[in-house]
């Protein structure tokens, strides 16, 4: 991420409240069937692209690059480029919350690899420690309650992934991020469903950081056998909604969400977000029509904080109340450093927490694997513990996140930090 925004991956601190924007906007409407009659009729708009054009609402934003608006009809909302005159009709019908406007509000432009560092290794929890002795934070948490072994990495064990005898055999799992190495040996014969929604670019990861992600949630077993993967049967959908350069907007976000509704998906996990203190309305209305439709969407709380100076605040889109936020934990279960605190808005809270510091898991061919933190490795740990419930008890939307939540692991840590406590498997 930029200075102003990011995808909560490491420990930088950030500027807030400066979200960078594309120039266009997104139109959020009351009812999904009235979307291009009322950009039509309303705005004027002659060229309007729908995601039912599109085979699995898998939509193409080169061929969509020149419409006017672009509709996703499974969440109801439309990215839009528009004259004044345009804009002037969509916000008067948004100020009228009767006429099936709901909000007009500017697309917002996400990022990853905000700065150097980002990827160095187990010099995370090295240096995420070093930053806790002296400072009085979490007492006698010096030594790590787990450590990697040749069996399973600290993060499974901490989410007794060694209890459980789920793997998330027909569940549906989507990660939106940088996309996933397509060639990665540790994924031979698993289901895979990858779409790119990034103009110019496909699906494969010229990044590292949904590779990562992806390896949390949903791989197995690295080439020594050491498992790091939660949900290691679970069908794996790798949606690229963040460039190979690190960035993305709104538009291709919320194709990736819309993609993952039609499809099914029991869960979509987003370690991506901007440091906004506010919700973005596209976000709370797109998690509550999710979870309406049997998806819950889990979101990173970011990576502002510099504790114990500044607990940080938990950003968007994990800010909003439809979407499960989720703070890091290191391998003493003190909370990361870097890890946001809730936020008194509505919606600003972290709801659980996940291990994220020094975590293990696949990286782009060849190098294979890496090791890094923050929020944004917390977050896959969740949503492959997710994946293990809904396979366990047949729990899809807000029955699932209210599983999730009700068999946490309480943990002596502030609720502001960790919300109900750290997620565990379904044994």
């Amino acid at each position: 991420m930029s200075e102003s925004t990011n995808a909560f991956g490491d420990n930088a601190v950030r500027r807030r409240g400066t979200a960078q924007t594309t120039g266009r906007f997104v139109v959020v409407f009351e009812d999904a069937s009235d979307a291009e009659p009322l950009l039509r009729e309303v705005a004027g708009m002659s060229s309007v692209a729908n995601s039912r054009d599109f085979a699995q609402q898998s939509v193409d934003l080169d061929e969509t690059a020149n419409a006017d608006a672009t509709v996703f009809a499974e969440l109801g909302m439309a990215v839009v480029s528009a004259d004044p005159t345009q804009m002037g009709a969509l916000q008067g019908f948004a100020a009228d919350r009767s006429r099936g406007v709901l909000a007009v509000v500017p697309e917002l432009i996400h990022h990853v690899l905000p700065a150097p560092g980002y990827v160095q290794g187990y010099r995370d929890g090295v240096d995420d420690l070093a930053g806790r002795l002296g400072t009085g934070e979490a007492p006698g948490a010096d030594e790590p309650i787990y450590n990697d072994t040749d069996e399973f990495t600290w993060g499974l064990q901490a989410i007794e992934m060694e209890l459980s005898a789920f793997t998330g055999q027909g569940i549906r799992v989507c990660v939106l991020d940088t996309g996933m190495d397509l060639e990665h040996p540790d994924f031979a014969g698993r289901i895979v469903t990858s779409e790119s929604f990034v103009s110019g670019e496909t699906a494969q990861d010229g990044h590292g950081h949904g590779t990562h992600c992806i390896g949390t949630s949903l791989g197995g077993a690295s080439e020594t056998g050491r498992r790091y993967g939660v949900a290691s049967e679970a069908e794996i959908y790798a949606g690229k909604v963040l460039g190979n350069e690190g960035s993305g907007s709104d538009a291709g976000i919320l194709a990736g969400i819309n993609w993952a509704i039609t499809n099914k998906c029991a869960v979509v996990s987003m370690s991506l977000g901007a440091d906004v203190a506010e919700p973005h309305p596209p976000y709370t209305i797109a998690g509550d029509r999710a979870l309406a439709q049997g998806t819950l969407i889990i979101a990173a709380a970011g990576n502002n904080a510099n504790r114990p100076d500044d607990p940080g605040f938990v950003g968007a889109p994990a800010n909003s109340p439809s979407i499960m936020a989720v703070g890091a934990l290191d391998s003493s279960l003190t909370v990361a450093r870097f890890s946001a605190r809730s936020s008194p808005a509505r919606g600003g809270h972290v709801d659980v927490a996940g291990p994220g510091v020094a975590v293990f898991s696949s990286w782009p061919m060849p190098d294979r694997y890496n090791t890094i933190s923050g929020t944004s490795m917390a977050t896959p740990h969740a949503a492959g513990v997710a994946a293990l419930w809904a396979q366990a008890t047949g729990r899809r939307g807000l029955e699932l996140w209210a599983t999730l939540a009700q068999e946490t692991r309480r943990i002596d840590r502030s609720s502001l930090d960790v919300g109900l406590g750290l997620v565990v498997v379904a044994q």
